[in-house]
C-alpha cells in the first residue's frame, strides 16, 4: 500500500480529535493525553460510548463481510480512523483476496500509521488518502486512481456524519459521493442518535463540545433520510448491534448508534 499524503504530517496534540478519542474507546494506544482526557470524561458520564464504539466496529465488520460475500470487490471508507484490526480491508480481502480498498481521513496521525498498518493481500490493493470528508470531490478524484467507478463500490461512512453539522452539508456530501458511483454500489452508514438515552447522549455531546468537537445526534427518520433514493437492505435502519447480529446483544441497553446498508438502484 502507498499513502498519498504528506511525508511528515503535523499532528495537533493540543485539541482532541474524534479518531483518536475513538481509538482510546477501543483500547488503542495511538492517542494523546488530550484525547484520553476527553474519553475519560465521556466514559465517566456513561459507559455507552465504549459499548457503542465496540458495537459500531462489529457492525462495520458484518456489513463489509456481507457486501463482499454478495460480490462487491471495491470499497471506499471515509473517516477511517486509526487502524484497529481487523480493518475493513482485512475483512473484505478475507472474502475476496483481490478486493480494492481506499481509505480516507483528515487526521495526520492516521496517515502516520497507515503505511505500517494498512497492509493488504498481494492480490488486492489497499490505499490511503489524506483528505477531508467535507471535500468529496477531491476524494473521488483521487480514489478514481485505484477504484473503477464504472463498477459497484461500497461506500462506508462509519460513525462519521455525526461529526458533521447540518450547516456543513452532510446530505450534499453523501449525494455527491453516491452520484459518482455505479448502480449496484452500496452505502454503509452508522450515526449517533438520542432516541434511546437522550440525557446521556446530551451529556456526551456537551463533553465533546467542551473539547471543541462538533457532535450531532439524529433520529431514526433523520438517519434514514441519508438513504433517500437507495434501496435499504434488511433489516433497514436499526441500532448497530441489531444489524444482522452474529451473537446475542451485549446487555439489555440499546446502543445509541443507528446503522444501515442500502444499494443504489439501476435507475
Amino acid at each position: 500500500m502507498t499513502g498519498t499524503g504528506p511525508v511528515t504530517p503535523y499532528i495537533d496534540t493540543t485539541r482532541p480529535h474524534p479518531a483518536r478519542v475513538y481509538d482510546w474507546f477501543l483500547g488503542g494506544k495511538d492517542n494523546y493525553p488530550v484525547d484520553e482526557a476527553l474519553g475519560r470524561r465521556i466514559a465517566a458520564l456513561d459507559d455507552g460510548a465504549l459499548r457503542g464504539a465496540r458495537a459500531n466496529r462489529a457492525f462495520m465488520r458484518r456489513a463489509t463481510r456481507a457486501l463482499a460475500e454478495d460480490g462487491i470487490t471495491q470499497f471506499l471508507d471515509i473517516g477511517t480512523g486509526i487502524p484497529t484490526e481487523p480493518n475493513l480491508h482485512q475483512v473484505a480481502q478475507s472474502v475476496t483476496p483481490d478486493a480494492r480498498v481506499v481509505y480516507a481521513d483528515n487526521d495526520p496521525i492516521v496517515l502516520a500509521h497507515a503505511g505500517a498498518l494498512l497492509r493488504g493481500t498481494p492480490e488486492g490493493v489497499t490505499e490511503y488518502i489524506q483528505a477531508d470528508a467535507r471535500e468529496p470531490g477531491s476524494i473521488l478524484e483521487r480514489a478514481a486512481a485505484v477504484l473503477d467507478f464504472g463498477r459497484p463500490v461500497a461506500l462506508s461512512l462509519i460513525a462519521l456524519l455525526h461529526f458533521v453539522a447540518d450547516e456543513d452539508g452532510p446530505h450534499e456530501m453523501v449525494a455527491t459521493l453516491m452520484s459518482a458511483l455505479a448502480p449496484g454500489s452500496c452505502l454503509v452508514l452508522s450515526m449517533m442518535t438520542g432516541d434511546f438515552e437522550p440525557e446521556n447522549v446530551a451529556k456526551g455531546i456537551a463533553a465533546y463540545a467542551a473539547g471543541g468537537v462538533t457532535l450531532v445526534a439524529r433520529s431514526r427518520d433523520e438517519v434514514g433520510a441519508f438513504f433517500k433514493g437507495l434501496d435499504l437492505l434488511e433489516p433497514g435502519v436499526v441500532p448497530v448491534a441489531e444489524w444482522r447480529p452474529e451473537t446475542a446483544p451485549d446487555g439489555d441497553r440499546p446502543i445509541s448508534l443507528y446503522g444501515g446498508v442500502a444499494r443504489k438502484p439501476a435507475n
